[in-house]
């Protein structure tokens, strides 16, 4: 097996883990911020909560909702690799991982503030961006994420 496929087997294994496994399922009580995201086209639905803590650090996140494996695990991965991160941060992965699914150019200094622990684990969700009806269902939670941090945004999005 090429290194490739071994990539390819090591991140389906991930995206099947967290999709079986989510992890983070659960709701704050006494959530800061909270935003609902809809696909109404394949019925994926999540309602992401957010605790914040000192400095405006993301001090839990976590959702609650039904998807398809790969919304399943997006929101997963996503809440897992927010803990600990500003609002900044939490919108710079974003911005990395909207460019990784939709095939678009990433600029390597911007690329370089992130963590690459979390680089690495986003690249299991870039295949994607070969099926584009798939991207709505990827980039589902992050959307939410977005609505969730602006507090002058809806709370209720949707990818039609």
């Amino acid at each position: 097996m090429s290194e490739t496929e071994d990539l390819r087997e090591l991140y389906q294994d991930m995206i099947l883990d967290h999709g079986r496994h989510p992890r983070h399922f659960h709701s704050i009580e006494d959530a800061d911020c909270e935003a609902v995201g809809h696909n109404p086209l394949c019925g994926d639905k999540l309602i992401l909560f957010l605790k914040l803590g000192e400095e405006g650090k993301i001090e839990e996140a976590s959702f609650q909702g039904d998807g398809c494996a790969i919304s399943v695990a997006a929101a997963s991965l996503m809440t897992d690799m927010l803990q600990g991160k500003t609002a900044t941060q939490a919108r710079q992965l974003w911005a990395y991982f909207k460019a990784l699914t939709m095939g678009d150019a990433y600029a390597q200094e911007d690329k370089a503030k992130l963590d690459e622990d979390d680089v690495d684990r986003l690249q299991s969700l870039a295949g994607v961006r070969h099926y584009p009806v798939r991207v709505k269902c990827a980039t589902l939670a992050w959307r939410t994420l977005e609505a969730a941090l602006d507090p002058d945004a809806e709370k209720e999005i949707g990818t039609e």
